[in-house]
């Protein structure tokens, strides 16, 4: 992906985090650290909005997919872009373009602690970041549904083990796709869970509360029984050396500030198939 553009959106609101704020500042670390050929930063609001429709900041989260889509509609036809967050849901605009491009061709590899299904209905925190998937898959509040949207075959959940039971309930009813952390030991477990979809392009989504806390906890829900930072990236890799990589997301880093954070994040970066 040495020719992609990188999206850099600093969105808090989508979380539920009690220090939510200090997305903002992961998302300035890792554009700092991210290699890419072009940047554009999305601007956001600084405040909160206002919880509507069972989400929290609905508006505001609105204005910002809007700002993201147009970003999107700028770059390049075909071109694959690395977004940078923020909070989940700053993916929820480049995976549509990623499926309105490949259609069923499309596998999105969810890398996460959490399964992002809930809807506001079942959401305890009302927070949007834990619905981005589901409103992905066509079922989330209506103001903030993509016109593009996926099917269930074309999920893939890697490395989640912290799930609300309406989202063990969706992940049964509509069989999607699951990858223990046990199985990610493995990168070809992995691949062989996207060729099943029939996917030839595939979009990772990389929320870093899927590495192991105490590994790297910069992140706003750590989840103990996650993935090395290693393994994380050897999983990605081995993602892209089989399929065409239609993008990339990297999110919800709570930014310390630390020495230690940064050489994790550094060389997690450097592992990942992007920039060479």
């Amino acid at each position: 992906m040495t020719s992609a553009t990188m999206i850099v959106v600093p969105q808090w609101q989508g979380s539920g985090a009690a220090q939510a704020h200090r997305l903002v500042r992961g998302a300035q670390l890792l554009a700092e650290l991210i290699p890419a050929r072009r940047r554009i930063d999305v601007a956001v609001d600084e405040a909160p909005g206002e919880l509507r429709d069972g989400v929290r900041s609905l508006d505001a989260l609105v204005r910002h997919a809007r700002a993201v889509a147009a970003a999107l509609d700028g770059l390049p036809a075909g071109k694959p872009a690395i977004a940078v967050g923020g909070d989940c849901s700053i993916d929820l605009m480049p995976i549509a373009r990623a499926a309105a491009r490949h259609g069923e061709r499309l596998a999105v590899v969810w890398l996460d602690a959490h399964g992002d299904l809930n809807t506001p209905e079942s959401s305890p925190s009302h927070a949007f970041h834990g619905m981005v998937l589901r409103t992905l898959l066509g079922e989330g509040p209506p103001a903030l549904r993509p016109p593009a949207t996926l099917r269930p075959h074309q999920v893939v959940l890697a490395g989640a083990r912290a799930l609300d039971a309406p989202e063990e309930d969706v992940i049964r009813e509509r069989r999607i796709r699951r990858v223990t952390v046990d199985e990610l030991r493995d990168p070809g477990t992995l691949v062989d869970a996207v060729a099943a979809t029939g996917a030839s392009a595939v979009y990772v989504h990389f929320d870093l509360d899927v590495l192991d806390p105490e590994t790297f906890s910069s992140v706003g829900y750590p989840e103990p029984g996650g993935v090395s930072p290693a393994l994380a990236a050897a999983a990605v890799s081995a993602l892209a050396a089989r399929f065409e990589l239609a993008g990339l997301a990297i999110t919800e880093l709570q930014a310390a500030g630390t020495d230690e954070e940064r050489a994790v994040l550094r060389d997690l970066i450097g592992a990942l198939p992007i920039g060479r």
